[in-house]
């Protein structure tokens, strides 16, 4: 009896008698208050299509609400000063939510119209003798791909050896200030240039008219190599001096202790550098129409013939609608989400690569 009394008088576990908020609460107002503001505006585009729903003013209208509410409840249970705290938090969380508006609009958009085509006929087939309906962007992802591949075999070499001598052997010297100044340069030459350089060094050796996937990837490799230098640049230069001298220290060559030292210890930031070139250059328009032109077959030779890339496919079909204007937007719309996809994939890889790869610290 006396055991079941002590068991019935003793005290649960109350957050709210602590003064503080349970843990999860602020996440769980944030998501309540995004699924209120969506509510609303459903309500609001009720038999609209779905394209028209406004996912900017849910999200940002969420975040102001959840920053009302989060003041409210923590005032009433944790008291006005860790309310204030708890609201500038909010504030500032709004603020980046608010940078983040056009990206999730964009996602958004691309999605709700790249839908509709993201079926197995969309990445089967390509558009050779296709006026209307149907077709697809296998020719389009396979040019891209080839491309993109290419461009990176050409870039990273180059790049990851011009960032080493910079880093190892340069010193300051005049020579590595001359090319850290035209790396400079080259970082913001418009892409229309890189690709008139692709088409005209072309032109000088085979003549006008020359049209192939690897002129293409020149091009984007003009693009690609400055980005890969200064990434891998900074990367480098993180790297502990003391690692290096340890190494000297054993009488470890200097080209060993830079493979065997320094890029392993780097390798996590290198490969993100490099998939921030990839991404960089895999949705240039211009200097691919200039340089792998485009076409409506399937095309596997890099080095001839003209190629089409998923940039040019979506530019075409939007500005060649053709026989069936709806089909073909339809097509850029599901290139358009082809394309995210690529790079979302890419940016998930580099991520696997920097996290298998990467040192190990802990014993």
């Amino acid at each position: 009896m006396t055991t079941a009394t002590a068991t019935e008088s003793r005290p649960t576990a109350n957050h709210f008698a602590n003064g503080r908020l349970p843990k999860g609460t602020s996440w769980l107002l944030l998501l309540g208050s995004w699924l209120v503001m969506g509510l609303v505006f459903f309500l609001v585009n009720l038999g609209q299509p779905i394209a028209n729903f406004n996912i900017v003013a849910t999200v940002f209208l969420g975040a102001v609400l959840y920053a009302v509410l989060i003041f409210v409840v923590a005032s009433i249970v944790e008291g006005r000063r860790n309310a204030t705290d708890r609201f500038v938090t909010a504030v500032v969380s709004a603020a980046f939510i608010v940078a983040l508006l056009p990206l999730v609009s964009l996602l958004f958009t691309v999605l709700v119209n790249g839908l509709a085509r993201f079926d197995i006929a969309f990445f089967s087939e390509s558009m050779r003798n296709v006026v209307g309906a149907g077709g697809g962007a296998a020719h389009a992802i396979v040019g891209t791909l080839l491309i993109t591949l290419t461009a990176t075999i050409i870039s990273v070499p180059i790049g990851l050896m011009t960032s080493i001598y910079l880093v190892e052997y340069g010193n300051g010297g005049k020579l590595a200030r001359a090319i850290t100044f035209f790396v400079d340069v080259m970082t913001g030459i418009p892409s229309i240039v890189a690709g008139l350089f692709a088409y005209a060094v072309f032109v000088i050796f085979f003549g006008a008219g020359y049209s192939s996937g690897f002129e293409g990837a020149i091009a984007l490799s003009v693009l690609m190599i400055p980005v890969v230098v200064r990434s891998s640049e900074e990367m480098l230069r993180l790297v502990p001096n003391e690692l290096r001298e340890a190494s000297y220290a054993l009488g470890v060559p200097k080209w060993l202790t830079i493979a065997k030292v320094v890029l392993p210890t780097s390798i996590a930031g290198i490969t993100t550098g490099i998939m921030l070139a990839i991404a960089r250059v895999i949705g240039e328009t211009a200097p691919l129409l200039l340089t792998a032109g485009f076409t409506q077959s399937m095309n596997w030779n890099i080095w001839d013939g003209n190629m089409m890339t998923l940039p040019v496919f979506v530019y075409n079909q939007y500005a060649n609608q053709g026989t069936s204007p709806d089909s073909a937007i339809a097509r850029a719309w599901a290139g358009a989400l082809t394309l995210i996809l690529i790079v979302m994939v890419l940016n998930l890889a580099a991520r696997l690569v920097a996290k298998f790869f990467a040192p190990k610290t802990g014993r």
